[in-house]
């Protein structure tokens, strides 16, 4: 199915065509058809699926079609998500493919100046992307009007109840209009976010896009046994033989990502982190300097990186394996995105063999193991030129591996 068959204004056609959609991903597919029908959506799907565009596509369509007299500081949709650069994400996203069609949206976030924001509400909006901080302050402010709202979309809700937004969403819901459509998407469910869900749809549609292997198909993933002293040099290696490819690495705390950034230093190659005590002008100059190229290596924690979309990511990375399995899944899910394959490599010290046998438990798969023998091993440590391991090489493996029948774990 292609997107021509949902009837799409001619602008927003273009645009997808433009951005280079062909066809529906799988979660576009379940949610697009319902969304423009006017029904609520209750959305389990992973990042990386094209979520984003799943709400975005319907909603524009919706918005450019009916008419509509703006008031002072109000707004047709309302997309809460929990960070700022999610924030701007996604109304990056809604920018590009409402071009054209004279809808006005905007992104509304802490870290920068209110009143540029200000300006930009005064006159109304069609859809407000917004993290509940700045958007609550502003409404103490009465800088916005909620009556207006028609379509509420919460986006990334797991990881919103994790920041301790549960009290955030529900005083929202007082303040919008009881009849709206409402639009809930989440990576993951459980009790309390099925019950926080059912407290705001109204007979929803329910997706769930959740393959047997949680990891995409098109992410080959693998692991090396590697002492946490020496992954400093493996890591340097990885990136000195692939020096134009665009390199997430995963770290468990802020400390521990300062302090790869300057053990890349000291050897000489460049790299810049993202966590948590970057202020949010410092962590936008950062990001961009990924997404554009200008710098090749990021060094992240999960709460910095969860939810962000950065294109065209080669290679993930865990340097760390995470505390919670399910990260693990969100981290090599930011390589592979769409039609593109995907490298991830973890090192598992032997401190944290208790984390990858979690891991495993919960992909119900064994992760493939890059044997090194010690020459090898001793060769990456000392860089010596004439080091007959080849990391190449170890990399081709996966795709070998991915095509082999998979063991079930008993």
């Amino acid at each position: 199915m292609k997107f021509d068959k949902y009837g799409l204004i001619p602008a927003l056609r273009d645009n997808l065509e433009r951005l280079g959609f062909k066809r529906p991903t799988d979660i576009q597919y379940k949610a697009i058809s319902p969304i423009l029908k006017g029904e609520d959506v209750l959305a389990i799907a992973q990042t990386g699926t094209g979520k984003t565009a799943a709400f975005a596509i319907p909603v524009i369509q919706i918005m450019s079609t009916r008419p509509h007299l703006p008031e002072p500081g109000s707004m047709r949709c309302l997309v809460m998500v929990p960070t700022h650069e999610l924030a701007i994400q996604i109304a990056n996203v809604f920018k590009e493919l409402a071009t054209g069609t004279g809808l006005k949206v905007i992104g509304l976030y802490g870290g920068v100046e209110q009143d540029p924001q200000i300006a930009h509400l005064k006159n109304g909006v069609d859809v407000l992307v917004a993290t509940p901080g700045r958007m609550f302050d502003l409404a103490a402010q009465k800088h916005l009007n909620f009556k207006s709202v028609q379509i509420l979309i919460l986006d990334e809700a797991d990881h919103m109840l994790e920041k301790g937004f549960y009290n955030d969403m529900q005083d929202l819901v007082r303040r919008i209009p009881r009849r709206r459509q409402t639009l809930f998407f989440s990576a993951t469910i459980d009790k309390t976010i099925k019950d926080l869900a059912y407290s705001l749809v109204n007979k929803p549609v329910r997706i769930q896009i959740s393959p047997k292997d949680p990891v995409s198909k098109n992410v080959d993933h693998s692991l090396m046994y590697v002492e946490m002293d020496d992954k400093r040099f493996f890591l340097e290696r990885i990136i000195r033989e692939h020096p134009e490819s665009k390199i997430l690495v995963f770290v468990r705390t802020k400390v521990r990502a300062e302090r790869v950034v300057k053990a890349m230093e000291r050897v000489g190659l460049k790299a810049e982190s993202i966590h948590g005590d970057l202020a949010q002008k410092d962590r936008a100059k950062v990001m961009d300097r990924f997404r554009s190229g200008e710098n090749k290596v990021l060094i992240a924690t999960d709460v910095s990186a969860r939810g962000i979309d950065i294109p065209n990511v080669e290679y993930v990375v865990n340097y760390d394996l995470p505390d919670d399995p399910e990260n693990y899944v969100h981290r090599v899910g930011r390589t592979g995105r769409g039609t593109n394959r995907g490298i991830a490599v973890s090192f598992c010290g032997r401190e944290e063999k208790e984390k990858l046998e979690e891991i495993e438990s919960y992909l119900d798969n064994p992760i493939k193991v890059l044997e090194l023998d010690p020459t090898d091993y001793e060769a990456t440590i000392d860089f010596s030129k004439d080091a007959k391991y080849d990391w190449k090489s170890v990399v081709n493996e996966l795709i070998d591996f991915e095509e082999k029948p998979k063991k079930k774990k008993k």
